[in-house]
Order: structure tokens, then sequence, then C-alpha cells
């Protein structure tokens, strides 16, 4: 046989994230709390926060030349686009805008000036974009045109600076080769020399080459650039608006609310998912009770017509049935871990109803002799009859020789019950004489004994039946019980000899109670097990539907034995 939780682990990665997935969403309180933080912080920075605005200018930068029309000339001979953006958000460039600005009646710093611009360049382009933010549409275009131009005024200057300064340079060299021109005239005029006219001819082609330079210097065309699109004050405020805002508020606050579940999955003990339900407790997961109650006064659920509840009793009766572990002893010891037994009675009470209803002869054991209440919960469907011949010999007044009861179930049949008895040492009445005989009706073929014990983790009385009921199956509530409260109870019976034959899931107490709250149909005559049952119903509970009663003679066959 297949370990369950192998068999878990060999799911496919799709499915595992969404188990994951649908653990988180689990916690929606946190993920509402999340949404909420978000959009309210997206709505205060929209309304808290002052309206700004932003005018952008574009220039278009080039290189000195001399004649920009001639053929191959180029406007991008010699630019570092990136060192001219650096240039532009420079505390020169800001200096010089800030005192065009003054002039003009705006008393504004080079520091708060270059705080408010940013300056871009469009990919693949010799193109700067100055975006000046400010407060008031003028002052955003003002302040943007004034930084542009005093970008343009800057290279300009730093553009003739660099032409003087050659400038300068070729007359220095030019100064001493004319004077050693002349005196080399003067040597020619008192007499002539083929040396001194040679050296003469080379002066004057260095002095002609010298003045070129000078002369093609002077001719450059020094223009810095062009401002292309000219800044014009904005009609809107620039920034996120409400929507956007409110937005991207809500995106953040989910994020943060799936952090928070992330974070509260990660510390919470208790079971997360089917698989860690499986893999804690060494058992397969048998079945999971609907949202939906017995009748007022009873625990009873099968009987009635057209309920899910007695339905998914059936499949796990159906499912113990044919378990080879179950069918070998017929022995089940209903237990829940901690806390409430209610849901255990209730599981126990109806299992007993369902293998009756398949023809076996059953034996219903209430062993919790702490709190005992399954007489009361059944209410005027049990029916006290004589106890058997050798009860009556080990003694009266006692547990388990008290009495039994007889359960009705209707349209189903009916089970036998030993309802449980306060007692004063509970452990000696546990593993007395009598217990092992009534355990041991379930020898007889087509018998089968339930036992109810107390929660296992509470009290030891379940500790104390297993060596006699081997198999054991633990009724809970999923967001209620802690891993490490199954895998303790897992550790406990297998330490005691028997074996875990699966979990029985129903849902919290709350939710049954919200349930409740809900309008239910009005119910037909009969179809809530107070009145008479339905037309061509016997003593096995069936509706007439051929299908389902060709189902149930196939199911009510004794198991095969291995």
């Amino acid at each position: 046989m297949t370990d369950p939780s192998r068999a878990l682990d060999d799911r496919d990665e799709p499915a595992l994230l969404r188990d994951q997935f649908r653990q988180l969403l689990r916690y929606r309180s946190l993920l509402v709390v999340g949404v909420a933080i978000g959009l309210f912080g997206g709505g205060y920075l929209a309304l808290s926060g002052e309206d700004v605005y932003t005018a952008t200018g574009e220039v278009q930068v080039r290189s000195a030349t001399a004649d920009p029309f001639a053929t191959g000339a180029s406007a991008d001979k010699g630019i570092n686009i990136g060192s001219e953006r650096q240039t532009a958000v420079s505390d020169t460039v800001g200096t010089l805008a800030a005192g065009t600005l003054l002039k003009a009646g705006d008393d504004v710093t080079a520091y708060e000036l270059l705080d408010g611009l940013q300056v871009t360049n469009p990919p693949n382009t010799l193109t700067l974009r100055f975006a000046y933010t400010g407060d008031t549409p003028e002052e955003a275009r003002s302040r943007a045109e004034a930084l542009a131009n005093a970008y343009l005024a800057h290279r300009r200057a730093r553009t003739e600076d660099s032409i003087r300064n050659m400038s300068d340079g070729y007359r220095a060299q030019l100064d001493p080769l004319e004077e050693k021109r002349d005196l080399l005239e003067d040597q020619i005029g008192v007499g002539s020399a083929d040396d001194v006219s040679s050296a003469r001819a080379n002066i004057i082609v260095s002095i002609s080459e010298l003045s070129r330079k000078i002369s093609e210097l002077q001719a450059l065309d020094t223009t810095p650039g062009y401002l292309d699109k000219k800044p014009v004050a904005p009609t809107e405020p620039t920034g996120a608006g409400l929507p956007l805002l409110l937005g991207l508020g809500g995106v953040v606050g989910l994020a943060l609310g799936l952090l928070l579940s992330w974070v509260r999955l990660v510390f919470d003990p208790a079971v997360r998912s089917t698989h860690e339900l499986v893999r804690s407790l060494g058992a397969p997961l048998l079945g999971a009770l609907p949202r939906e109650r017995a009748a007022r006064g009873s625990l009873l659920a099968i009987g009635r017509s057209g309920s899910r509840l007695a339905e998914e009793y059936r499949a796990v009766a159906f499912r113990l049935a044919y378990d080879p572990a179950f069918a070998e002893s017929r022995r089940l010891l209903v237990a829940a871990p901690r806390g409430d037994n209610r849901a255990a009675s209730a599981a126990a009470v109806n299992l007993a109803a369902a293998f009756a209803e398949m023809g076996r002869d059953v034996l219903l054991v209430e062993a919790d002799l702490r709190s005992p209440s399954l007489v009361r919960g059944l209410g005027p469907a049990a029916h006290e009859v004589r106890p058997p011949r050798w009860a009556a010999e080990e003694g009266r007044g006692g547990w388990p020789t008290g009495g039994r009861s007889n359960v009705d179930v209707p349209g189903s049949g009916a089970f036998a019950l030993i309802p449980g008895a306060t007692v004063d040492n509970v452990p000696r009445a546990l593993t007395s004489t009598p217990v092992g005989r009534i355990v041991a009706e379930a020898d007889r073929p087509g018998s089968v004994v339930i036992v109810l014990a107390p929660p296992v983790l509470s009290y030891a009385d379940a500790v104390a039946l297993v060596d006699r009921v081997e198999g054991v199956m633990v009724v809970c509530d999923p967001r209620e019980v802690h891993r490490g409260d199954l895998e303790r109870i897992r550790e406990i019976i297998g330490a005691s000899g028997g074996r875990v034959l699966g979990a029985l899931l129903h849902p919290g107490r709350g939710r049954l109670r919200r349930t409740e709250r809900r309008p239910r149909p009005a119910r037909r005559s009969g179809g809530d097990g107070s009145g008479p049952p339905a037309a061509g119903a016997g003593a096995s509970g069936l509706t007439g539907d051929p299908a389902q009663t060709l189902a149930l003679r196939h199911v009510t066959r004794p198991p095969v034995r291995r």
C-alpha cells in the first residue's frame, strides 16, 4: 500500500503552488488590513501633497565649425553628450541662471534652482531635455528657459575662451618669427647671400601657416546649440492623480497583506493544508464533513433525505469497510485530539448508523466515562434493552454492565449502544474483563464494534483501549488542531500497538453557528426524519432508486479477507 504522505509529495508543482496560495487566502483579515493601509496611504499622499508643475525645453548641442554647409561637415564632431549633461547641471550653469532670474525679479539661489532641474538625453540624439519642476506654471517655465539659456551661454563662452587662448598661442609664436624675418631682410640689404635668402623664405612660410591658423580660428562659428523646444507654462499639475495613487496604494497594500499572511503562515502551528495533516498524522484523509448539522436534539444525520452530511458519513463507512486493516478486525476507536468531544460523538453515532444501514450488526460503546452524553444526544431514538447474560453474571450496577440501549435509525435499521457511566476508577473500568468481552463481539461474522473515547491528548483513556481496538480514527477541525498534536497522537498510538486508519475533518463550531443563522428552505413532509418515511423506503433506508439499491447491495457484501 502506498504511503499517503509520499503520494502527496508526488503532486505536480502547480498543484503545490495552488495549495500554498489557498493557504495564504486563509488569513483574509490580514489581506484586508494590508489593502486598507495601502489605500489610506495612497489617498493621504494624493490629498495632502501640494500641486507641482513641470516645464520642459529641449536644446540641440552642436560643435564649433568653420563651414557648417560644407560637404562632410558634422555637428557632433568632438561632442561627448554625457559630459555635456553633467555640465548642464553644474553649479556654473546654476549661478548664471540665478543671476538672469534675479534681474527678472525671481530671487533664487543656485542650489535651489538646480534642485528642481532634471536633464536627460534621448537615446541616439545630441539633444538635452531640460525639465524643471516648480510651484507655479510660470515659475517652472521661466526657470527652465533660464537654465537652458544659461547652459548655451556657458558653452558659447567656453568655446570662445578656447579660441582666444589658441589665437594668443599662435600670436606668441608669430611675433618672434616676424622679428627674425625683419632682421634677415636687413642682412640681405647689406650683402646678398644664398643662405640668408633661404632662411628668410622658410620663416615667411612659417609666418604664413600661423597666420592661416589664426584666421581659421577667428572664422569659426561658435554657436553652441539651438533651443529647439522653448519651455511653455504647463496647464495641469505634474504627478500621479488620486486614481493612480489609490491603485498603486491598493497594489502595495495587497503585497503587504500577502507578506503578513506569509509571516503568519510560517509561524502558525495549526495544520495549514491536507498535505500537512496527512504527513503529520501518517494516515490518509477519510473524509471532510460539510457545513451542516443534524436535527436539533439528536446527533444522527443518517436518516434525513437529501443530507450531504449523511452521504459523507456513508462514504467514510464504505471506505472503512473495504480497508484491509479495518476489515480484518472490524474494531474502530473514534477520538478527537483535544477539547470538545461532540464532533467525535456525532462521527461515532453516524458511522454506527451507516454500518447498520449496510446490514452489519453494530455495537457502539461509549468509553467516555468522565462526561457521558450519548444517551442525551440521541434523545428518543435510544431504547434501553436487557444486557447479555454474561454481563449480568459479571456484576450489577457498574460500567459496562449497567445496561444496553437499542438505537433506531429512521429508515436504516438499528444498532446497539452501551452508554457510558460515571465511575470512580476510569482506568480500571476501561481495562476490565467485561470491556474485553464487549470488544471481542467484533469477532462474530458481520459484526462491527465502534468505541467512542475521550480526546487522546486530554486523557489516557484512549491509550488504554488501543491494545484492544487497534484501528483509530481521529476526528478534528483542521483550523484548530496543531501539527505537533497530530505527530504526538501518531507516536502515542504507534507506541501502544495501534494504527491510525485515517482522519475525519469537521467544520469548526463558529462556522456551524454561521450556517445555522442562514435561512433554511421549507422541508417537505418526512424529509427530516421526524415524519413518516417516503414511499417505497424499506428497512434499508432506500428511496426506491434502483441504482442506489444495486449500489448498496454491492457494498454490503462482506469484505474479502487477505
